[in-house]
């Protein structure tokens, strides 16, 4: 299983590539990534801020897919809903679609296997260079993505 999730990420000047995010407000860049359950990146892809989650998670699916080869079901949040969505995956990579959309009631309540990509989010916002994308381009914040798993992955070893 892979849970995919995109984050929003404001740009500083010094950065060349940008598009705007209306949903979250943001101008700047969109990282899209495929984690496992144990949070640890299977795929990622960098984008401006204008592409939606879905289009970024069928170009997840398509740069990686020898990666997802035995991928069974990929776990999305309500952004990700719709037929069309959950066809383009299926033919890429034999993948079922589940979405998990959160409770009408507007209570905190901790959604299952969900969390694990906000907690790779997270670890990623530990790193200085990505809290902001200062990066010209968009494949340099790509391998700075990358470069900050390494370093977890390292730490952990």
């Amino acid at each position: 299983m892979v849970i995919v999730d995109a984050q929003s990420v404001k740009n500083t000047d010094t950065a060349k590539e940008k598009g705007y995010d209306a949903g979250k407000k943001v101008s700047g860049i969109k990282r899209h990534i495929a984690v496992d359950t144990n949070g640890l990146l299977h795929g990622v892809v960098v984008t401006t801020a204008n592409v939606t989650d879905r289009d970024g998670a069928v170009l997840v699916a398509e740069r990686h897919k020898e990666d997802f080869s035995e991928v069974q079901k990929m776990l999305a949040d309500g952004g990700y809903t719709g037929e069309k969505f959950a066809q383009e995956i299926k033919r890429l990579i034999r993948a079922e679609v589940e979405v998990v959309k959160r409770s009408e009631l507007h209570t905190f309540k901790v959604i299952p296997k969900r969390w694990v990509v906000e907690r790779s989010f997270a670890w990623l916002e530990k790193c200085r260079r990505l809290w902001k994308n200062c990066e010209r381009k968009l494949s340099t914040s790509r391998q700075m993505v990358i470069l900050a798993f390494v370093s977890l992955l390292m730490r952990r070893g």
